[in-house]
């Protein structure tokens, strides 16, 4: 074998290959070396989307390079990555840096490599084991990444301390003055205590009660990595925090800028094997947040060994079209005041960025004289960023959370109609703020200003349909604020339900035109399939826990619904938001109760059988009630509350067929904001005055929109065959 071949501007060296490759993710390898062989890296997000798969996910996603991408580099900078895989990091790296060597286990995974960074041509891939490329390594980088590479040092090293030595092999070779960088996973991350499996061995609870000592991999907890850092003489250390992990970071906290309350809400989500979910991450993540133990408890670690950063917190909106990438820090200046820096993240959303410096002078022009201030924005050139002042004061959707925990609707309503009133200066001067919600408004006594201005536009927006988003957007994020009912609000400033259905048709059209067609995280995980369950035992108390479009299914045997009874499937919604249901009835039952969801939908019966027999068939004799929801049409109901709840109501001659009976059906479930329902149920409501007669024999109408509806499906899945 050559001990150096080339693909593109990629050196592999195989001087230390033993000929087999000891660490591999299977067969999906060879997936992924023939996609970055086929695809060009603008069409990963594609094939990410339509495979569903996990180590796709993980192996080509652009978020991935978050967790190095923020780091302030000198780009005559000399790194080493140690475990550099398939390449998600090595690519950013050669971005950043002016020379990257990188060691990997796996000569697959670093053909991998090279083929997607083939453009690169300052990158050096050596294959084999650390221990023996090691000697071989120079002795002045600035950087050494290990990026998921630390847990591994038993593997790589052997010996009864292998951290110690890794690290202190790894301190030959950095020039004084040099920084290593480590992500890692805490083993007493809030997750792993709430149900999510140990990352690598995939048991429950493994890093909490402790690894064996053969365990292929082993995490730390914060003073586990201090101490070993200590017993290696390196003293200076800075702990950062990614969230939701390292892996898929979107938001990046350090010690001199800790979460704030409410701000940790991606938990339930895991998308590399199936979760139980315990209790309400969310809500133990804000009572840490309180106690100020948030560094104890965070999911992942990442920690600059060496002389620290000015930056202390980074939050990514990479997740949108190339015009619209973007990233968003929190630095120290050098006089030792907090700034808020905006960073393009493609060349493409230079120019969105750039132009924040002219929102903020057509807002200053707009407010002048009224009671809103606009944060300054200067344009820093050299650095390539929008610059703002850092403002102090507290968020006015967390003034507004505090008046509905403490129940206290009148200051809610106070801070409601203050927001109105200086929103609503100069309503004909051209110049709006899309993006006024709550969040956007920091509150410091009498001064209110806006922070984030990022979507401005030379138009004049009416100010009711601002506050109309305002409070669509702050309801969204926290089903708690659903407590507040917005309909008068809307009365008062006169939104009828048509517009507000403008308005919501706008609103989607917008998160489409900043996101292009990406599919959410949220769609890519439905896509996947993995699982939430809650354990039976929890099922009555955990209900906040659980994702929205979980289905739960009662039986009335006869004495009535029992929480312990009920069913909680094993199927669940496919990324189109269908789920087909079998369900096992006893002879027993009279009523089928079945919960498509646990907020707010709309729900169309896709199929209905009774023993294999359309429901529609007079022999069956079944009635279908939407209990506290409104029928919308001949197969589609609404339903305006988190507890959504559809009966199919049984009779004798249903259940004397058989021992045992066999209800299936399919639901399309789509979920809506509250206020969307509330207005669709209103306009029910209001069709119903005018046509008494809506409603009856609804059960035909449903047979024969079911009957045509599974012709259809079964047409198509004969043009599919």
């Amino acid at each position: 074998m050559n001990e150096e071949i080339k693909i593109g501007g990629v050196s592999l060296n195989f001087k230390h290959y033993s000929g087999v490759d000891l660490y591999s993710d299977g067969a999906i390898e060879n997936d992924l070396l023939d996609i970055v062989k086929n695809y060009k890296k603008e069409d990963y997000q594609k094939v990410i989307e339509e495979r569903n798969s996990w180590p796709i996910l993980y192996h080509l996603s652009d978020q991935r390079a978050n967790i190095v991408e923020w780091i302030p580099m000198d780009p005559k900078a000399k790194v080493l990555e140690v475990g550099s895989g398939c390449g998600a990091i090595t690519g950013m790296l050669a971005k950043k840096a002016k020379t990257v060597v990188a060691c990997d286990l796996s000569r697959r995974r670093s053909e991998i490599n090279a083929t997607r960074n083939s453009e690169c041509d300052n990158v050096t891939i050596h294959v084999g084991n650390f221990r023996d490329i090691e000697p071989d390594l120079p002795k002045d980088f600035d950087y050494i990444f290990l990026i998921g590479v630390f847990e591994y040092g038993q593997g790589y090293i052997g010996t009864d301390s292998p951290y110690e030595r890794f690290l202190r092999m790894l301190g030959r070779h950095l020039k004084k003055g040099g920084r290593i960088v480590i992500a890692i996973e805490n083993r007493l991350g809030l997750k792993y205590f709430a149900g999510c499996a140990e990352d690598h061995l995939g048991s429950y609870f493994t890093g909490i009660e402790g690894y064996s000592p053969d365990s292929v991999a082993k995490t730390f907890s914060r003073n586990g990595l201090i101490n070993i850092f200590k017993k290696c003489g390196m003293n200076e250390y800075h702990f950062y925090y990614p969230y939701p992990d390292y892996k898929l970071m979107t938001l990046l906290h350090s010690d001199a800028y800790l979460p704030k309350f409410g701000e940790l809400q991606d938990n339930v989500r895991n998308f590399d094997r199936d979760r139980m979910v315990l209790f309400n991450e969310k809500h133990a993540y804000e009572d840490l947040v309180k106690e100020g133990m948030y560094p104890e408890f965070a999911n992942s670690f990442e920690v600059i060994l060496g002389p620290g950063f000015d930056t202390i917190y980074s939050k990514y909106s990479n997740d949108r079209v190339d015009e619209f990438k973007i990233r968003t820090d929190i630095a120290i200046d050098r006089a030792g005041r907090k700034v808020i820096k905006k960073f393009p993240l493609t060349e493409a959303a230079r120019e969105h960025v750039f132009s924040i410096r002219d929102a903020y002078l057509g807002l200053q022009e707009k407010f002048r004289g009224g009671d809103l201030e606009i944060n300054d924005c200067q344009i820093n050139e050299k650095e390539g960023c929008a610059m703002f002042s850092f403002v102090n004061g507290v968020p006015l959707a967390s003034l507004m959370d505090e008046c509905i925990d403490k129940d206290d609707m009148d200051g809610f309503n106070a801070l409601l109609n203050e927001y109105i009133k200086r929103i609503g200066y100069k309503p004909d001067y051209p110049v709006s703020d899309y993006d006024l919600i709550f969040s956007n408004i920091m509150v410091n006594g009498p001064i209110w200003t806006i922070i984030d201005y990022e979507w401005t536009y030379g138009k004049c927006i009416p100010a009711k349909e601002q506050v109309w988003r305002a409070l669509y957007c702050y309801r969204l994020e926290d089903r708690k604020r659903e407590r507040f009912d917005p309909k008068p609000v809307y009365a008062r400033l006169g939104l009828t339900d048509k517009e507000m259905k403008v308005l919501l048709d706008e609103e989607y059209a917008f998160q489409k035109y900043v996101t292009g067609n990406r599919r959410s995280m949220v769609e890519i995980w439905k896509g996947i399939g993995r699982k939430v369950i809650v354990p039976k035992e929890l099922q009555a108390t955990a209900t906040a826990a659980r994702p929205d479009d979980c289905v739960q299914i009662y039986m009335d045997n006869g004495d009535g619904y029992s929480e312990d009874e009920s069913i909680f499937p094993e199927e669940s919604y496919n990324d189109k938001n269908e789920i087909d249901l079998d369900i096992k009835v006893s002879k027993e039952c009279r009523t089928v109760r079945v919960d498509p969801a646990f907020a707010p939908c709309i729900v169309t019966i896709l199929d209905a059988t009774w023993n294999g027999k359309p429901i529609a068939e007079s022999s069956c004799n079944i009635d279908i009630h939407p209990v506290n929801g409104e029928w919308i049409s001949d197969d589609t109901f609404v339903f305006n509350t988190e507890d959504p709840n559809i009966e199919f109501g049984l009779s004798d001659n249903n259940l004397s067929v058989q021992e045992r009976n066999h209800l299936e059906l399919s639901l399309l479930t789509t979920l809506i904001p509250k206020n969307s329902a509330d207005a669709i149920v209103e306009s029910v409501h209001v069709e119903e005055k005018e046509t008494p007669q809506k409603g009856k024999n609804i059960l035909g109408k449903i047979g024969r929109k079911i009957k045509e509806k599974r012709e259809e499906r079964f047409y198509k899945d004969e043009e599919w065959d």
